[in-house]
């Protein structure tokens, strides 16, 4: 009995997965004449090109080096182009809080307790119109510099995004650089009131702001004496901490270097905002536009559009939204559709991490992609790491079909541990079969971190925070990825042989992936198909079909690490007639490396193939 019901299970789940991918492929349209999928390479600015690999923990910008505006050379932006990239993500832009004397620019000095690491989080932002001076050959040119930057990656066939962190800035937020007309965040509040509509902060009557009692006897800077590290900070009223603490003294784990932004959400949950009706989850940004043109809306609004848009009008492509479910989603729609309404095709990218509201910030907060962690990426680490099926895979796709192609997908970003760390699984090579699913799965983008193509650990200790992930609080240098930078080469003349051909192996990926028409196309899975009725498959390899009127691909992965698979490979008869296959045999070219000889045998309307996997292989099989 219960083999039967697991049959029932795993055949509906291929007929709702045929019916899923019709419903992209309809959805999906612009992308298919487009016939190019897009891959993300997010590379932290400050870390890209530097070359001194001394890594002294809390280690100043001399000690340890940076990267500047200015590595980012011709050779530099063709060689991540000719990875296979389409945009890339430039982490860390604009100008936020740093351990360095600036008072020469006219730049006030931040306070170490209320700074995390030395060279600061790109997530506490001091400035909002104007770029980080670490990253300037000329502090008094940065903004000149990074213009310059603007260009010469469009020049190379790139677009370019940037991060907008609108829940939370700076403690000790100075804008120098506004524009003419536009008011500082809290130059206007009434701050003898917790809350008002209009005030950019909340406000914690009668208390002044007290720094974090520290854990594990932390001591900013490493205990390193700064005339400003006296464990206090001017803040009277203290306002409410980033993460929504209302605490006076967060705690040491909330995000004490940075504010909360009023949106008009009152401290009770209720919302001083028009709410958005229903009919607006099928409406284009063109009709969100027209709503908000008449509504009162909270001025932290009209800040962060006009943010959105000084940069856009700067030449940057779209966006990368920190924490974008802490915002509500009627101020998305505010936002976002302005955005629209200056550059139609701005790339806006959402930091989400609850499914429940996925399709609000799509539809009603018109997002283009969102962060697929909690669902795909968290799936696929359990694999990785010996703890999951991937039967499992099954019902995500599932679950996704009507927003598949909004969920960018990805194994390593800055916030989430590097693949070959020991933390994750302590092997790069472990995650080529997720990485050729995320990549071929949908259509959905593809993100990958920068040093993650050539194995890189994440294993120094740079001063804030722990390794695994590479640090984002202070001035380090990347040892595999200054291998493959090789001195401002860029050729991977320094690279291991093992990192060359991960690095070979991306390369050949992420070029198929932004090549093949069949990944704007269709999908099925005939994974649950095999599970059911082929002998030696199991859930240690996933397969499943994408297709379009010009190319059909079998694409089926092996996330063992240690056994190889062997197996007649059963394609359902309904794919077959989606194909328009007619008996016979059919040849079959394989898409990353070409080395493997397989054929398609056609028998009255049932077809396999031959499969042998090894270890952590994958077939991306095209029939010719």
């Amino acid at each position: 009995m219960k083999k039967i019901l697991n049959y029932v299970f795993l055949m509906v789940g291929i007929c709702l997965g045929c019916f899923a991918c019709d419903r992209n492929t309809i959805e999906s349209k612009a992308v298919m004449e487009e016939n190019k999928k897009i891959v993300v390479y997010q590379v932290f600015t400050r870390l890209f090109g530097n070359t001194n690999s001394t890594n002294k923990p809390w280690g100043t910008m001399e000690e340890n080096g940076i990267g500047k505006f200015s590595d980012f050379t011709d050779l530099a932006l063709q060689e991540i182009k000719d990875l296979g990239v389409t945009h890339i993500w430039f982490t860390g832009i604009p100008h936020h809080a740093v351990i360095r004397d600036y008072t020469s620019y006219g730049i006030s000095n931040d306070d170490p307790d209320v700074v995390k690491g030395r060279a600061g989080s790109p997530y506490a932002v001091k400035d909002y119109y104007q770029v980080n001076p670490d990253l300037a050959d000329n502090p008094a040119k940065r903004m000149e510099e990074f213009e310059a930057l603007i260009k010469r990656t469009h020049q190379n066939g790139l677009k370019l995004i940037i991060d907008i962190v609108p829940n939370h800035i700076a403690r000790n937020y100075e804008g120098k650089n506004n524009p003419e007309g536009i008011f500082d965040f809290g130059a206007q509040d009434d701050t003898s009131v917790e809350y008002s509509k209009n005030n950019n902060f909340y406000y914690i009557l009668g208390e002044s702001f007290k720094v974090p009692k520290p854990n594990n006897e932390y001591k900013p800077l490493g205990g390193e004496e700064h005339p400003l590290s006296d464990g206090s900070f001017d803040e009277n009223p203290a306002k409410w901490t980033g993460n929504g603490s209302r605490k006076s003294q967060p705690d040491f784990n909330d995000w004490y270097e940075t504010v909360k932004i009023n949106y008009g959400i009152k401290p009770d949950g209720s919302k001083d905002f028009p709410e958005l009706q229903p009919h607006f989850m099928e409406a284009d940004y063109k009709e969100h536009h027209d709503f908000w043109q008449d509504k009162d809306v909270p001025d932290s609004w009209k800040k962060f559009k006009d943010i959105a848009l000084f940069w856009i009008k700067k030449g940057v492509d779209g966006f990368r939204f920190d924490m974008a479910e802490m915002v509500p989603v009627e101020f998305w729609s505010y936002m976002n559709s302005a955005i629209k309404m200056e550059k139609s095709d701005a790339f806006l990218l959402a930091e989400i991490y609850n499914p429940r509201e996925y399709r609000n910030y799509i539809h009603l907060g018109k997002m283009d992609y969102l962060y697929d962690k909690v669902e795909l990426y968290d799936t696929l680490k359990n694999i990785m790491q010996g703890r999951g099926s991937t039967d499992n895979l099954i019902q995500i796709q599932q679950g996704l079909s009507d927003i598949g192609q909004h969920m960018l997908h990805f194994l390593e970003n800055h916030d989430e541990q590097r693949i070959a760390s020991p933390e994750f699984v302590g092997r790069a090579e472990i995650a080529k079969p997720a990485a050729v699913l995320s990549a071929t799965i949908d259509q959905a983008p593809m993100m990958i971190y920068f040093g993650q193509e050539v194995g890189e650990p994440g294993a120094e200790e740079a001063g804030f925070g722990s390794p695994s992930r590479t640090s984002i609080f202070d001035y380090i240098g990347v040892p595999h990825h200054q291998r493959w930078m090789n001195n401002g080469k860029f050729d991977g003349g320094q690279l291991s042989d093992a990192e060359k051909s991960l690095r070979d192996f991306y390369k050949k990926l992420l070029n198929f992936t932004i090549s093949s028409p069949a990944l704007a196309g269709n999908y099925a899975e005939i994974h649950a198909f095999n599970r059911e009725n082929t002998e030696w498959y199991n859930d240690k390899v996933f397969s499943y079909v994408r297709w379009s009127q010009d190319q059909k691909l079998i694409i089926i992965t092996n996330f063992d690490k240690n056994d190889s698979f062997g197996f007649e490979l059963q394609i359902p008869a309904s794919i077959i007639t989606a194909w328009s296959l007619k008996d016979g045999d059919y040849e079959l070219e394989e898409k990353l490396y070409g080395n493997v000889n397989a054929k398609l045998y056609v028998d009255q309307g049932q077809a396999k193939v031959r499969v042998d996997l090894d270890p952590l292989e994958s077939w991306i099989l095209q029939v010719r």
